[in-house]
């Protein structure tokens, strides 16, 4: 992953890379990238300090910042993770506890791959997937949004040839 992410930097002069700042692959990828050019690598996490000594990005933004209201697209899609769904209108409308966070991460997979406000949608999205047990968890639900919004992506069946 950290070779993927290098490589991709160095090729690829104008793109912006996301990350939720997971421990990992999305560790290991952010790293790469950041090792190349820090500033091309936008991390969103789900609460301020989330990972901090971990986030090498030169841009953070924190979900537990943002107004929800009007989000209603944000919101309609994180609900399609029927795990949290129930928790969503709670953590969004600021009933925050260390149960409705659980939503954060969702809400927050769910900005990585839409946008929100100042940050633009993605256009392309690669992952690291389980292949035993795949589309499962937060990565599961991540690559069902970017089929909700059309937004193609990889995993590394296809990525590991690019190496």
């Amino acid at each position: 992953m950290e070779s993927l992410g290098s490589k991709l930097v160095q090729f690829n002069k104008h793109i912006t890379f996301r990350s939720g700042n997971a421990s990992g692959a999305d560790f290991h990828f952010s790293k790469g990238v950041a090792n190349v050019n820090k500033n091309r690598l936008e991390v969103i996490t789900p609460f301020n300090k989330h990972r901090n000594a971990d986030n090498m990005a030169g841009t953070t933004h924190s979900i537990e910042d943002f107004d929800f209201t009007n989000a209603t697209a944000i919101i309609e899609e994180s609900k399609q993770n029927k795990k949290t769904e129930k928790l969503i209108d709670k953590y969004v409308a600021g009933d925050i506890n260390r149960i409705t966070l659980k939503a954060a991460y969702i809400v927050r997979d769910t900005i990585k791959v839409m946008g929100f406000k100042e940050i633009p949608p993605a256009t392309f999205a690669i992952f690291y997937d389980d292949l035993k047990k795949p589309k499962q968890g937060g990565t599961g639900y991540t690559m069902l949004a970017c089929l909700h919004n059309n937004i193609p992506f990889v995993d590394q069946r296809v990525w590991k040839g690019w190496l």
